[in-house]
């Protein structure tokens, strides 16, 4: 929506200045932007004499600008400078003159000054000088903006107010968001504070020095706390091995005990794999600061272009490496030689080394992507892949190899891999895909492609993604170091790569099996022995799925028993005590061959049982004890988790897109369970349909029918979003019995008001039918990447093969 003010001062500036040399016209549309902010500056150059104006706002300007002293009330030397930065003011969302008034610094551009600078940190008079003009005239924000939090604005106003008259520290935003600015600034504030003469906000070894002598402990307390659990906040929330987040708070003290400081410096520590102190030691300092923390640390991971000889093997087992990235191709024309070479995985495997394959084709520019090369380099990974013979479920990592702005990875790097998604789906999914770059490519493309695992390029330390970006929580592996192997008369360049241990690696190829084989033999067991107590038909199955639930889901206490008993029936205890004799024993997960996420068996098999057990309703907009199996339990779970987080989480819309089924986040109804949940159905389904547990489960997952798990399970169970979400209504609210006593059990128990109550609230039934429509779209959203998966994939298949065959023509 355009603003009359803004408009006002785009026309004033362009009639004005238009014919100084070097000015750039900016766009008369009423909205704040870049273009306006750099006419502005010009317009401010053109007024200190500097020309031809240049529209940044460098050293020669703030120089001239400083010599005119501080500019205040009734300061009337230049009523054109004046009024740029009244209308610098007034792009920032300050009421900063009386329109017409505009050149006359009045009571209320003091004002509007004073509240400026309170909104920085700074506080102090209504008066500018350069500091302040320079930081008017640019696109930063002094109060929260959307995903802002009002616990990193209060750090960044301290910054502010402690540096911002230092001559190396620029007065940064306030805005609640982590970036690279803010980045910046936490480094040059701890340069100052060890004693560095002229920062420069670079990890340089000056800064390291200091660090090195600066570890923190519990009872230490002032300024380099202060520093060091802002740095805490900037990079949380940091994850449990359960995949919990955990956030910290800003303090002066770093303290002990449950919910401490130290705790949560554990916490990280761990998740980082960094010695698990509770200190703040110079590797804890180094990680939160830069993306490679210390390059020196502990790493048993690496990749290289070069080839793995028998010696270069030896070498790196006993210098403690594991792992080793190694390309699958090397594109036409390229003069590295990285692909691996025959017989080298056999080298590579046979000295106790695993690896994982990457895939880099060019990929160092904007132009390297787009959907249509991703399909290609997709189906060019997985023919690779599939002829060095590595095996099912194997996650690939495709290279941003540069430094792509936030921009350019929404607009071209995210449907450069949706374009992987379709192709490595067009061939069965035998490989998941994962993505090499920056913390922020990384994050990115993981959050809206599902990717599995990461591999950052965390040595490139000065790269913008990588600056103000946390490390992704799916990271797999950490590139922190480059560096030339000597091992006698052969030399070599090696990267160290820090390890997470989400991907195994592979340790071999050719194996005739998938990543779901060993649970569905373990299954196949399971049917044999239902089949020799004496049960037949679609009882073994039926038994099959007893089993594997019946310790989590039947008998985990007194309730749950109850609970399930009431849903479903009991299971067959003499079935159980059987299997237990014969050796057997509850299975709790195995890897998903589509995702590479690990499923949880009792969860899934709790919903097969119940929806085989109580098939879905016939009207589809409808709910029952099926699905309180499935889903239905799962959203009133999730509704509970709401209730009690609602003042973190106003919106509750908000809260399921921040955390219903989100790969990586942990939750009550994380991605897993919602897998859980479809898969659940689908082989309750084809057990309805005269399957066994096990021919469903091989067609399932080793014949491709996972691939549209998503898309076939809302189109069977609900068919549309309307029906989905009064689905999803009766689900929460119904008085049907055994809703209710699920509603009772799940949400009154965690001590959640019912829906069907708190919808009679002021407001309730708004916030009721936004929590509806964020299971309605999270359901969508997953839909979604899974159909650019699936359905763009023959057309562009077809277009790749001619265009393939024109080149071969050539």
């Amino acid at each position: 929506m355009a603003d009359e003010q803004v408009l006002r001062a785009q026309k004033w500036v362009n009639s004005r200045y238009s014919s100084v040399a070097g000015y750039v016209r900016c766009p008369e549309d009423g909205r704040t932007g870049w273009g306006t902010m750099t006419s502005l500056v010009m317009a401010l150059q053109h007024e200190l004499g500097i020309s031809p104006v240049m529209g940044s706002f460098g050293p020669t300007t703030y120089a001239k600008f400083a010599a005119l002293g501080d500019i205040g009330f009734q300061w009337d030397k230049n009523r054109n400078l004046v009024s740029v930065l009244q209308y610098g003011l007034w792009c920032k969302g300050y009421w900063a003159v009386e329109p017409g008034s505009e050149g006359w610094f009045t009571g209320v551009t003091r004002d509007a000054v004073k509240k400026l600078r309170g909104n920085m940190g700074i506080g102090g008079e209504g008066v500018i000088n350069a500091p302040i003009a320079r930081a008017v005239l640019n696109m930063d924000a002094y109060v929260v903006v959307a995903g802002g939090t009002d616990g990193i604005r209060s750090i960044q106003q301290w910054l502010n107010g402690r540096y911002w008259t230092r001559d190396a520290y620029n007065i940064g935003p306030c805005d609640g968001v982590y970036s690279r600015d803010v980045q910046k600034s936490l480094m040059i504030a701890l340069q100052y504070e060890l004693g560095i003469a002229a920062p420069t906000g670079n990890f340089g070894p000056g800064t390291q020095e200091g660090l090195k002598a600066h570890t923190l402990a519990p009872g230490d307390s002032g300024v380099f706390v202060q520093l060091f659990s802002a740095a805490c906040v900037f990079n949380a929330p940091t994850y449990l091995p359960s995949g919990d987040p955990v956030l910290t708070t800003w303090r002066s003290t770093y303290d002990s005990g449950d919910s401490s400081l130290a705790a949560w410096v554990k916490f990280f520590q761990k998740f980082n794999k960094l010695t698990e102190s509770g200190k703040g030691d110079y590797a804890t300092w180094a990680q939160l600061l830069v993306s490679m923390g210390d390059p020196d640390r502990e790493a048993h991971g690496s990749d290289t272009r070069f080839e793995i000889t028998p010696a270069r093997a030896k070498w790196m087992y006993d210098k403690g490496y594991r792992f080793v990235g190694r390309y699958i191709y090397d594109p036409p024309g390229s003069t590295l030689d990285k692909e691996i070479k025959p017989g080298e995985l056999e080298t590579i495997f046979s000295n106790g080394l695993k690896v994982f394959p990457i895939y880099q084709d060019n990929a160092r520019r904007l132009g390297d992507f787009s959907y249509s090369s991703g399909y290609q380099h997709g189906l060019n990974a997985h023919k690779h892949a599939s002829a060095y013979g590595f095996n099912r479920g194997t996650t690939i990592y495709f290279a941003v190899d540069y430094d792509a702005t936030g921009e350019e990875i929404r607009s071209a790097i995210v449907p450069y891999f949706h374009g992987v998604q379709a192709a490595l789906a067009s061939q069965g999914k035998k490989y998941t895909h994962g993505v090499y770059g920056s913390r922020n490519v990384c994050s990115t493309v993981s959050n809206a492609t599902f990717a599995r695992s990461s591999f950052v390029s965390g040595m490139s330390w000065g790269f913008s993604g990588n600056l103000g970006f946390p490390i992704p929580r799916n990271w797999a592996f950490n590139q922190i170091k480059e560096f030339k192997v000597t091992n006698g008369s052969d030399t070599f360049d090696l990267d160290r790569d820090v390890v997470s241990g989400i991907d195994p690696g592979a340790s071999s190829v050719n194996d005739a099996g998938g990543p779901a084989d060993v649970f569905i033999n373990y299954v196949q067991q399971l049917y044999d022995l239902a089949g020799s107590y004496g049960a037949g038909g679609q009882k073994r199955s039926q038994l099959v799925m007893e089993y594997i639930r019946h310790r989590e889901y039947g008998d985990k206490d007194l309730a749950n028993k109850l609970g399930w008993w009431y849903l479903i029936g009991s299971y067959d205890t003499g079935f159980v005590d059987y299997c237990n004799s014969k050796g057997m024993s509850i299975k709790g997960s195995f890897t998903d061959p589509f995702t590479g996420y690990q499923l949880g068996s009792p969860h899934m098999m709790a919903t097969a049982n119940a929806h085989l057990l109580r098939d879905q309703p016939g009207d589809k907009k409808a709910a029952n004890g099926g699905d309180v199996g499935g889903w239905a339990g799962d959203l009133m779970t999730f509704w509970a988790d709401w209730r009690n987080s609602e003042q973190s989480y106003a919106n509750p819309w908000q809260f399921a897109h921040d955390r219903l089924a989100v790969p990586g986040v942990a939750s009550s109804f994380g991605f897993t369970d919602l897998i859980e949940d479809a898969d659940g159905y689908h082989l309750a389904r084809a057990v309805r349909g005269n399957k066994s547990i096990v021919d469903a489960l091989k067609d399932h997952y080793n014949g491709g029918g996972g691939l549209r798990r998503f898309n076939n399970y809302f189109n069977q169970r609900w068919g549309n979003a309307t029906d989905c979400k009064t689905s999803a209504h009766n689900a929460l609210t119904s008085l049907d019995k055994t809703l209710s006593a699920a509603q009772i059990y799940l949400i009154t128990c965690s001590g959640a008001a019912q829906p069907a109550d708190y919808q009679n609230l002021p407001g309730g039934s708004e916030k009721l039918g936004k929590f509806e429509q964020g299971f309605v779209d999270a359901l969508l959203a997953r839909m979604g990447t899974e159909r650019r998966s699936l359905s763009r994939y023959r057309a562009n298949h077809e277009k790749y093969l001619k265009a393939a065959r024109a080149r071969s023509a050539r």
